[in-house]
């Protein structure tokens, strides 16, 4: 039995005889295999070429990329040398001039200035407790409750406790006008929970007292004190000043009890108001 094929006949124009070629399936079969073979390369070719040429278009790009960041570093790394520069003769200034370094705070970080997140900060001096001449120390030692007026002066109360349910209102505390720099006194023994700065308050101080009392000061404008200390009541704790929220310099007082506001004019009796 002769294998089936296919024969392929051939006849030129003007030729008497013709020519025959004779191809076995399994020959064609492979040529058929081979021809799609070709064609998927020849695919897969464009389809890898066209990133290829592409990312070759941007290789003399790229390469100007890098020498400009080059010579941008090297002028970068100009710069740091001129601080770095400036910087000792800075210090060697200082040295002459014999002006000593600013103080640390408890943190590690130097008390004036400002913060990394850009918050300011204030010059934190020992704790003083200033007196009117002539003015009797009435004050209880150690821890006690708020019961004494914060200000060594009466001051004018520009604003009071707002009362709950009062409508499109909420004020805890009271606001005192008084001039920027007045001694702030601790209105009870105490320990300074916190101190530092609030974009409301400004520079402030709050203080934790027994029986579950705290008092707030706020809108000063140097701190004399600092988280952790103990304080006792009369002792200055800052400078009265316009930091915050604020328009006029006056102190903000507040007196919360288990978490909540209460009148400081209720509890505080002494020192009186205009």
């Amino acid at each position: 039995m002769t294998t089936r094929g296919v024969t392929i006949v051939v006849h030129a124009d003007g030729d008497l005889e013709s020519r025959q070629y004779r191809i076995s399936r399994l020959a064609l079969a492979a040529g058929k295999w081979a021809a799609m073979g070709v064609a998927v390369l020849v695919v897969l070719f464009f389809a890898f070429a066209g990133p290829i040429t592409r990312s070759a278009a941007r290789v003399p790009g790229l390469e100007r990329e890098v020498s400009r960041l080059r010579v941008e570093n090297s002028r970068v790394q100009q710069l740091a040398s001129a601080l770095n520069r400036a910087e000792a003769n800075y210090q060697e200034l200082r040295q002459m001039l014999g002006v000593k370094a600013p103080p640390v705070s408890r943190s590690g970080g130097s008390v004036a200035g400002a913060r990394t997140d850009g918050t300011p900060t204030t010059m934190r001096a020992v704790a003083i407790r200033a007196a009117l001449p002539g003015l009797r120390n009435h004050y209880e030692s150690g821890a006690s409750i708020p019961s004494h007026w914060p200000l060594e002066i009466p001051g004018f109360v520009t604003r009071g406790q707002v009362r709950t349910g009062v409508p499109d209102e909420s004020h805890p505390g009271i606001d005192i006008a008084v001039p920027a720099g007045t001694p702030v006194r601790a209105s009870g023994g105490g320990t300074v929970t916190a101190a530092g700065y609030d974009a409301d308050y400004g520079f402030f101080v709050l203080l934790q007292h027994p029986s579950g009392y705290e008092t707030m000061y706020g809108h000063t404008s140097r701190l004399l004190t600092a988280e952790g200390d103990h304080v006792e009541a009369g002792q200055v704790i800052g400078l009265s000043g316009n930091t915050g929220r604020s328009t006029a310099p006056h102190l903000h007082f507040e007196i919360r009890h288990d978490g909540k506001s209460i009148d400081p004019l209720e509890l505080v009796k002494e020192g009186g108001a205009h």
